[in-house]
């Protein structure tokens, strides 16, 4: 007799089947993964010193609008990461 773990998981594969990922789309994606955190961290380096310029001459408005800069920029390069990873496991890179 299966448990509830056992049943849900074939639920589960039945409506998402789990697709294999071969050794060629492991190396793009790891590719990916290393393009953007470059990108993410060449983003914060320079943000962050100009938040460091803003604080010197104390202007709060600017050191705000920095930070929600930084935020929404690291959102939106990890959005396309996951966009362009989802293509190349769909093998449409």
């Amino acid at each position: 007799m299966k448990n509830s773990y056992e049943l849900a998981m074939e639920r589960l594969n039945k409506s998402s089947p789990t697709t294999k990922v071969s050794a060629a789309q492991k190396k793009a994606l790891a590719e990916m993964d290393a393009l953007y955190a470059s990108k993410i961290a060449e983003r914060e380096i320079f943000l962050k010193d100009e938040l460091a310029k803003a604080s010197a001459k104390g202007d709060w408005e600017a050191i705000e609008q920095m930070q929600k800069q930084i935020v929404s920029e690291k959102k939106s390069l990890n959005a396309e990461r996951e966009e362009k990873k989802e293509k190349i496991r769909e093998g449409k890179s």
